[in-house]
Formats: structure tokens, sequence, C-alpha cells
């Protein structure tokens, strides 16, 4: 089947939705707007100075920043100008950030929106050209001195659909990040097919996960592309919540910290037993819900959907009860984030729903999801061996345990990966204890771990409420959790105590990834010398 290239929508709407608002971003707390017909004459121009460049066919040009409007437009630049763009995480160490950009062979730098520029600029070879955004010039030429006397491109470019349109760099919860190769084809087969399955049409989208992860590249830019939509950002973290409200997207991306955070701010203004007495009253609980809807932003979003890391199923059920219905969605960088989609009207809670059209999906033996379409990566950038143990006979290789249940609702079971052995030789998959433990509202984080232990421990990190907490009360909460999880777990499984760390891990000290997954080998390599000392406490709750 033929698929419009992203490209191909673009042009499209520059037509027919000339003077509608593309891109909305707030700076410096007052919204900006472009039309899109004002960001295609943006890029347009762009093209013209990337061409003048006389850079070689299908150079490779890193776009390092946060999301912002001009994040959009150097992408479509970087497409429309027949090269191939590597986006960035915009909180790299300099190191990785050098080692990405030689790996990649990158030729020019996007240089955007971003909290420490200082820390990264090592990074960046000497003699490597860099272009900076508006509104957060770093010292090199800047996008508007550079299109200004130039001719927008007139031309509709399109690209070969075979032709490379990416190198995506998994954050990875391991090791060094690996180069994710995607065509033009893979992004029109994923994008179309989702939006006509869920079904999405002239949607509004909430920017503010980062843009060079797939999940908010395809649903966020892609789909608003496919959909002649809308895309609002975030400034900061300190205006997340107003911009939210005030952007009311349609569709919305959440991860499980995120819609934690929305509950504990919830909490914090009604305590749980005020919450349930309200929710019992008829009349009363309409007008809860309806305020509570508003006051995030989402009372006009459709589809509210969470990914990335298990969401606990009592979290999704709380939100449930006001209204707010969450879709577990399941995918990966490698499969064009294509896989599993809960739909709105056909939930298991528990599960991340059920495939998309196209999508084959099995289990191997060791119950390893396997994923199947034809718009899987065309593998790893330079790592033909990790491609080959990845992709095997047109298989994806996920690296993720599950169950599929006879309707075809997948449910993630835990890490291949992560499984650990115990000091009795006994292997511990700890996400499903993780999960079970999550549910106290007072616990923020959790990892379970146990090598060389003869049982596992939980580390864990409070959240707000916890850390309100005395410690008589904390302690009395967690030695319940402890009585209600450790029954229902084998034997080998059964939580030995768990271990109150200090502090909180963060993408800034590099113990969580840019999606908030944990790094687990890191809180190892972290905690792992105390393990023995906390094992042989007297207490089944550790204050570290």
């Amino acid at each position: 089947m033929k698929y419009l290239s992203p490209l191909e929508m673009m042009y499209k709407w520059e037509v027919e939705k000339k003077n509608e608002v593309f891109l909305s971003q707030p700076i410096d707390g007052i919204w900006h707007n472009w039309t899109y017909k004002e960001t295609m004459s943006e890029v347009r121009k762009m093209v013209s100075y990337i061409k003048s460049l006389n850079l070689e066919e299908k150079s490779k040009i890193a776009i390092l920043s946060k999301n912002c409007a001009h994040w959009i437009m150097s992408d479509l630049a970087i497409m429309m100008s027949g090269h191939v763009s590597v986006p960035l995480y915009p909180n790299l160490s300099a190191d990785t950030l050098n080692k990405i950009l030689i790996h990649s062979e990158t030729k020019i730098v996007f240089v955007g929106k971003l909290d420490d520029f200082g820390k990264m600029k090592s990074g960046i070879p000497a003699d490597m050209n860099c272009i900076t955004y508006p509104f957060y010039s770093e010292n090199y030429p800047e996008w508007n001195d550079l299109i200004k006397d130039k001719d927008p491109l007139l031309e509709n470019v399109v690209r070969d659909e075979m032709e490379m349109a990416t190198i995506i760099y998994t954050s990875g919860t391991t090791g060094d990040p690996k180069g994710v190769m995607h065509k033009f084809y893979n992004f029109s087969f994923a994008t179309t097919n989702a939006v006509n399955s869920l079904p999405l049409k002239d949607e509004s989208f909430f920017s503010y996960l980062p843009l060079c992860h797939i999940a908010e590249r395809l649903l966020v830019q892609m789909g608003s592309i496919y959909t002649g939509g809308k895309i609002s950002f975030a400034e900061s973290l300190s205006t997340f919540a107003d911009n939210l409200s005030t952007a009311s997207p349609s569709v919305f991306l959440g991860v499980p910290r995120i819609w934690t955070k929305f509950q504990q701010g919830i909490l914090l203004k009604l305590p749980q037993k005020k919450l349930n007495i309200l929710l019992s009253i008829p009349f009363v609980s309409s007008l809860i819900k309806k305020k509570i809807q508003k006051g995030l932003g989402l009372s006009k979003a459709r589809n509210i959907f969470t990914g990335a890391a298990p969401t606990p199923a009592p979290l999704i059920r709380w939100f449930a009860r006001l209204g707010i219905t969450i879709q577990e969605a399941y995918a990966m960088t490698e499969n064009t984030c294509y896989s599993h989609v809960s739909f709105r009207n056909n939930i298991k809670i528990g599960s991340v729903g059920q495939a998309l059209p196209f999508c084959d999906v099995k289990l191997s033996e060791q119950k390893e999801i396997l994923i199947k379409h034809v718009a899987l990566m065309d593998g790893y950038y330079k790592e033909e061996k990790q491609t080959s143990e990845t992709i095997k006979e047109g298989w994806l290789y996920t690296g993720d345990e599950g169950e599929i249940d006879e309707n075809g609702f997948l449910t993630i079971t835990g890490r291949v990966k992560d499984i650990f052995k115990t000091s009795k030789g006994k292997y511990v998959a700890p996400s499903p204890i993780e999960m079970k433990l999550s549910s106290n509202k007072n616990i923020e984080q959790v990892c379970v771990v146990g090598v060389g232990l003869p049982q596992p421990i939980a580390l864990i990190v409070l959240s707000d409420r916890g850390q309100k907490k005395s410690n008589e009360d904390l302690i009395r909460s967690l030695q319940t959790s402890l009585e209600v999880v450790n029954p229902k777990l084998d034997i080998h499984e059964k939580l030995h105590n768990i271990i109150i760390v200090k502090g909180e891990w963060s993408v800034e000290n590099k113990l969580l990834t840019p999606t908030m997954k944990i790094k687990r080998n890191s809180i190892e390599k972290l905690y792992k010398v105390n393990y023995d000392h906390w094992y042989n406490s007297e207490s089944s709750i550790v204050f570290a």
C-alpha cells in the first residue's frame, strides 16, 4: 500500500490549512504561534540555506534541543533538504554527545533550547558547523540571520520512501546508546495506521516528553502532521501545569511518574478520605471530576495514553474514578513505536492492549515478546552484530517478557535481561514485584534487587506524601505493603526488607533514562556495596 510521507502531508496542510495554527509555544510566559503557512515558509528558507552548504547527499544533521517549535521546523528542513536527522537528548553528557556525533558522522548540529549547554559544549567537535535557534541563541550563527536573505525553496520535494530518514540513538538502560535507523516508509506506515485505528483527526497535542524519543516523535510530531493538528509546548517544569491547562490537548501522552505526580498533587488538595466522600455524592461527584480534569488540563482529552514503563493497575483505576481513562500502550524505537495500544472502548487494565493492524506478535519459548511488521528498523547504525541479535528471521526480539490472552491482550511481565539470580540460585523477575509495591502512595520509585543475596530486597524513594509522614507512620505503611505483597510471591521471590534510600533517582543524576525508566545497572553500582549490611539489619524497614 502507498502511504503519504510526512513531507507530502505538510504540503497538503500548507495549502488546505495555511492560516490554522500548527505550532504554539510559550516563551517568557507569552504564547507564540506559527500557522502551517508560516511554519513551511521558515522551513523552505532553511532548506535553501542548508542546500547552499553543498553537503554530500544524505549527510547526517543533528538536533540538540528540548522540545520547541524550531525543533519541528529543523526536522522538516532536514527531510526536505535531502539529509538524515539525528535527534539527541538535551541532557547528554559531553562525552556521550561527542561519541554520538562522531559515530553518526554528523555534519551540522542545530543547537536549541537547553538547560546547561556549557556542560555539553565540549562534546561538539570544534570544526563542526552549528546553527542556533531564535529565543535560545548560543554563540553560533542564528536561524533568523541565516534565512533572512534566503528565498524559500518552492519545490515540493518528495523523498524516496525507502531512503533513510533518521537515526535515533536509544537512551538505553544499559551500555552505550545504539543508533536505530528508520526510513521514511516506517514513519508513513506506523503513523497512518495508528491514526486510522484509534482513530485520530484534527487533534491538538501537548509536547513535553523528549521529541528525540520515538513515542513523542510518532504520537505528537507525526500525529499532528498526519491529522492536520496543533502542537503546544511546555516552557519549563515550573510552568508545566499552567501550560498544559492552557493547551487543553485532545491527545495526551504520560509516563508512570507523571501520573504519580498528578495523583500526589490532587491528594495534597483533596485527601483520599474526603475525595471518596465527594465522589460518592452523585451531583457533587460530577462537579469534582470536571474540576479535576480541567485543573490538570485534560478536560478535552479524548485519548490519554501511558507508556515507556509499566503503569500500576491501581493508579489507572484511581484515575478512572475521576473520569480519566488512561490507555496503556507498548512499543519500541526498533519497531517505529508501532505495536500495541489499549483502545478507549476496549481496555483491559493491567495489559498494554492489543496489537495494531498488520502487526504480528508471538512469544518465544522463554516468553520473550517477538514483533513483526513491515516498519521494523533497518538495523543499528554500523552495528551489524547487534542488529542480527535483535532481528531474527523477520522477528524483533524485544527483550520484554509477556503473556497474551485469548483476546490478544498483551501483558508485560518483566524484562528477560532484568532477571537476576539470588545466592540460593533462584531467578527473580523484579518488575512484577515492583508493580505490586508501587501501589503504596508513599513510594515514588522502587527497584527490586538481590544479586548475591539469599532473598530480594526493595530499594525505594519516597513520594512527597511519604516524606511528610512520621517515621512511625511510614514504617507501619511499608510493613503493611510487605504483608500484602509477600504472600502473593513464590518463596524465592519474597522480599526480605525495604530500604528507604536518600535523595531521588533522576535523569540529571543518571539513574533514570530520559523517559523515566530506572537504570538498574547504575542503581546497582551505586548501592551494591550496602546490600549485605541492609540485608542483615534486624528491621524489615531500613532507613539508609
